[in-house]
């Protein structure tokens, strides 16, 4: 009886120091993941403009014909995308020419989960609601996201944006 008294302890304990340890290990991992990157939502609260855009679409046209768009936003003839996002929840997105004028402007909600943004806005009349993965990077971000950007009915188009942030 003695025996089987011990062994129950000895497994009880050990089973505890292993949790005690688990949960050691992981408030260590999440001290260490906050105290190096910031939190994507914080980090997005601010004003950026797209520096870089490229869609790769797969199934261009409702083919089998690839297609891609490429944009960099560098050039100075080029445009700029721009974007506000405010700790509310809400955002805005627009297009500023050549010659300065803003144009396209459009709202909505965005949301951050882990290393992703979900946004929700109105564009052209359709619904957008987009999943993209976020990777810090000094000055900016960059998102990927799989979704339906050639509005054939198959979320198989893959954008890559590159942005940095401003100053309004």
């Amino acid at each position: 009886m003695r025996t089987h008294y011990f062994i129950a302890t000895l497994i009880f304990g050990m089973f505890f120091a292993t949790c005690k340890q688990e949960k050691k290990e992981s408030n260590e991992k999440v001290n260490e993941i906050t105290s190096t990157k910031p939190l994507l939502k914080n980090y997005l609260v601010g004003n950026w403009e797209t520096t870089y855009l490229k869609i790769e679409y797969l199934t261009a046209n409702e083919t089998d014909s690839s297609s891609v768009f490429e944009d960099d936003f560098s050039k100075p003839e080029s445009g700029k995308a721009q974007s506000s996002y405010k700790n509310d929840g809400t955002f805005a997105a627009w297009f500023v020419q050549p010659d300065g004028k803003k144009v396209g402007e459009t709202v909505g909600k965005w949301e951050t989960k882990g290393d992703s943004l979900f946004v929700d806005y109105l564009y052209l009349g359709n619904q957008v609601q987009a999943w993209y993965t976020i990777k810090i990077a000094k000055n900016g971000f960059e998102a990927t996201s799989t979704y339906d950007w050639d509005n054939d009915g198959e979320k198989d188009d893959t954008l890559l944006m590159k942005t940095k942030k401003i100053k309004l």
